[in-house]
């Protein structure tokens, strides 16, 4: 018994003299590289958003053009869509619930008089504009394939295309506007700022355009 404590005992202490030489071996540290700006084939520009939109009234959808501009107009969550109702869109402001908070949402007029267009069309008189024949909210997934669906016609890279990053546009769009980020997470319903920043990280274009108009090269 004492053998074996003995050869175990040395074990340890040569792992642990090892480990002095080569303190890497146990510990290893390494800080996270903070992001700078977003990858260019991860983001949808507004004129890729613009053909996406185009091409869905090629092949007339009417509604799948309106949902994208809906989104990308008012920096919903596709889960909130339910609350595009035709009492909101006449008021011209949605109430929306989400993650335990509540916010207003306001709908520009030219989107009102489209979606009150399109409701009168299919004769939707009061509730959900977007809705399955049964009544249920429009799924994620139903909308995700049918933005895929529009990526040949509209020459734009799959990847890029899926409803979230309507939403990240629309962020982008407002904070080079604005340049309050307080005020778009609040737009946006996050009650962190830290997701905020995420949304309006610029292109690498974008952020080496800006580094050209520094001149501060002599």
């Amino acid at each position: 018994m004492d053998n074996i404590f003995q050869f175990i005992k040395s074990l340890v202490l040569h792992f642990l003299l090892k480990a002095l030489e080569k303190p890497y071996i146990i510990f290893t540290y390494q800080k996270a590289l903070q992001q700078v700006f977003c990858p260019e084939e991860k983001e949808l520009t507004k004129g890729e958003y613009t053909r996406l939109c185009r091409a869905a009234v090629r092949k007339r959808n009417e509604r799948l053009n309106l949902i994208l501009q809906t989104i990308c107009g008012t920096g919903i969550r596709v889960s909130e869509l339910q609350y595009i109702t035709v009492e909101a869109v006449e008021h011209g402001e949605a109430v929306v619930n989400c993650k335990a908070k509540t916010r207003s949402v306001f709908i520009v007029k030219e989107l009102r008089q489209k979606l009150l267009r399109y409701a009168a069309e299919q004769n939707i008189k009061s509730g959900m504009i977007f809705a399955t024949r049964t009544g249920k909210p429009i799924s994620r997934t139903n909308i995700w394939r049918e933005m895929k669906a529009l990526c040949v016609e509209a020459n734009v890279n799959p990847e890029k295309v899926f409803p979230h990053n309507l939403r990240h546009l629309f962020a982008r769009v407002f904070y080079g506007i604005e340049k309050d980020i307080a005020k778009l997470a609040d737009i946006l319903g996050h009650s962190s700022i830290n997701t905020t920043r995420i949304y309006i990280i610029s292109t690498g274009t974008e952020h080496r355009q800006r580094m050209e108009n520094m001149r501060l090269i002599i």
